[in-house]
């Protein structure tokens, strides 16, 4: 099993370009639907948590699901399996390629994958949507998340990432009390 966890997360970690984001959807398809290790709402929640959590989401993602099948043993395993494909990777073309990058066909090369890795991350995002229960509260908040996404971006707002995470996290704290709140209520009725 732990062979198993290595090979799978090495193997993500090898043939996958454009960081955690584009790793998501490779990572939903070999642990949900091909392993069958997690499930989709485990997937959702990882993701989220992942995001949420300090380091790289993928790996996060590994590290539980690795957790998942074989406890500390298989985090430490599947770690190590997404990790060292790409720190390999990194080094020897740092270590023996100088001017890589430099090299024209290399350079479209990088910019096509730039493309392809935003397809990745709006189709995984898209099937985390559909996937998502259909509630009113949700969608409002997937709804002004984006909104917010969007309007920073167009007016060019230089916003810290912990700034949004913050004001992320109060505002759902207000929903869940106000909700709360109101489910008393309705209880006492």
């Amino acid at each position: 099993m732990l062979i198993d966890l290595f090979l799978t997360f090495a193997k993500i970690g090898v043939f996958t370009f454009g960081g955690g984001y584009a790793m998501i959807p490779l990572i939903e398809n070999i642990c949900v639907e091909n392993k069958k290790w997690i499930t989709n709402d485990e997937m959702m929640n990882i993701t989220v948590i992942a995001e949420s959590t300090p380091g790289p989401i993928a790996i996060n993602c590994a590290t539980y699901v690795g957790y998942k099948r074989g406890k500390l043993p298989g985090a430490i395993i599947a770690t190590l399996g997404m990790i060292l494909p790409s720190f390999a990777i990194i080094y020897a073309v740092s270590r023996f390629l100088n001017g890589f990058l430099e090299i024209t066909w290399v350079s479209n090369a990088f910019r096509g994958i730039k493309i392809a890795v935003g397809i990745l991350i709006v189709d995984a995002a898209i099937k985390m949507l559909k996937k998502m229960k259909q509630k009113p509260m949700q969608i409002s908040i997937v709804i002004c998340s984006v909104l917010t996404m969007f309007l920073i971006k167009v007016f060019a707002v230089n916003i810290s990432s912990m700034i949004l995470m913050l004001a992320a996290a109060f505002i759902g704290i207000i929903v869940f009390v106000i909700k709360n709140n109101m489910e008393k209520r309705l209880e006492e009725k």
